[in-house]
């Protein structure tokens, strides 16, 4: 190309695509749900089962399996980046830490599952239940 200004527009050009092209990969990243669905139950980046709480009530915003109860039922944490999305909302647990929702209900491991697959927690205390689509 002989015309610089063209040759600079056109640099110009494919700059800003390059740059629109890095926010809308790193937009669709922070857009990933936390959980996969596995053999029709939901599952966290780690393999493992989660489960919802009956106690929960969907939409509140709040757990009610706090201090003792999160030994044995720890929370699908979310990090401060991440932003609700769809059926996803994020609440604030009753200790300032940003947990993970389905439906409104909020999501959590069992910590006697050992392996990925293991669903041992559905059924507990006739209270806990495969978090499902």
């Amino acid at each position: 190309m002989k015309n610089p200004s063209l040759r600079a527009g056109l640099a110009a050009g494919f700059v800003a695509l390059g740059l629109l092209a890095g926010c809308a990969s790193s937009e669709m990243k922070s857009a990933t749900a936390p959980a996969s669905m596995v053999n029709g139950m939901y599952v966290g980046a780690n393999g493992m089962t989660l489960y919802t709480f009956d106690k929960d009530t969907a939409g509140s915003g709040k757990s009610v399996c706090n201090g003792p109860c999160t030994a044995n039922w720890p929370s699908l944490f979310a990090a401060d980046t991440d932003r609700a999305m769809g059926d996803w909302s994020i609440i604030t647990r009753d200790d300032g830490k940003k947990q993970w929702g389905h439906r409104g209900k909020p999501l959590y491991y069992w910590i006697k599952d050992q392996k990925p697959g293991d669903k041992t927690g559905d059924g507990v205390n006739n209270a806990w239940r495969i978090a499902k689509e």
